[in-house]
C-alpha cells in the first residue's frame, strides 16, 4: 500500500545541474558562504559562473566571498505550477549584491505586496534537506534613526 499524505517523506526541491564551472558554489552553500566566481584578469565578479569571463574572454578565475547584503533589484510572485517543495506563492527575485553581481534567489520573511524593488536584503540560507544549502534573502533589518 502506497504511504498516506500523512506518513509520506516532504517533497524534495528540484536539484539544481551541478557541473566543473558551478560546483564551488554549492559547496561553499552547504558550508553557508555565499562564493561568486571573479575574472583574475580583470576582477569582474560573475553571476551564474561560467567557464570564461563575458568582459574580457579571460579562463582564470577565482572566488570571493560575499558579504551577503544587496538589494531587490527585480522579482515576481511565483503561483504556476505548483510544485509540493513549495509553499505557494513563493517569492522569486533578483538580488543585486554590493560586489556588484547579481544572483536569482528567494525572498523569505516577507509578505509579496511588501516587496519593493530597491528594498535592501541581507543572506539567510535554506538547509532544504541534507543534500541542499541555497542562500535566500530577507529584508534588512530597519536601522534605529
Amino acid at each position: 500500500a502506497a504511504p498516506s499524505a500523512e506518513t509520506a517523506a516532504p517533497a524534495l526541491r528540484p536539484r539544481p545541474a551541478v557541473n566543473r564551472d558551478n560546483a564551488f558554489f554549492f559547496e561553499g552553500a552547504r558550508q553557508h558562504r555565499l562564493l561568486i566566481q571573479r575574472c583574475t584578469a580583470c576582477s569582474v565578479p560573475r553571476h551564474p559562473p561560467g567557464p570564461c569571463c563575458p568582459g574580457c574572454g579571460s579562463l582564470e578565475w577565482d572566488t570571493v566571498e560575499a558579504g551577503g547584503r544587496g538589494h531587490v533589484y527585480s522579482f515576481v510572485v511565483n503561483h504556476h505550477p505548483r510544485h509540493p517543495a513549495f509553499d505557494s506563492p513563493y517569492l522569486v527575485a533578483v538580488v543585486e549584491l554590493a560586489e556588484g553581481t547579481r544572483l536569482v534567489t528567494n525572498l523569505t520573511g516577507i509578505a509579496p505586496d511588501e516587496v519593493t524593488i530597491g528594498m535592501p536584503v541581507v543572506l539567510d540560507w535554506l538547509d532544504a534537506d541534507p543534500d541542499l544549502t541555497l542562500p535566500v534573502f530577507r529584508p534588512a533589518p530597519t536601522e534605529a534613526p
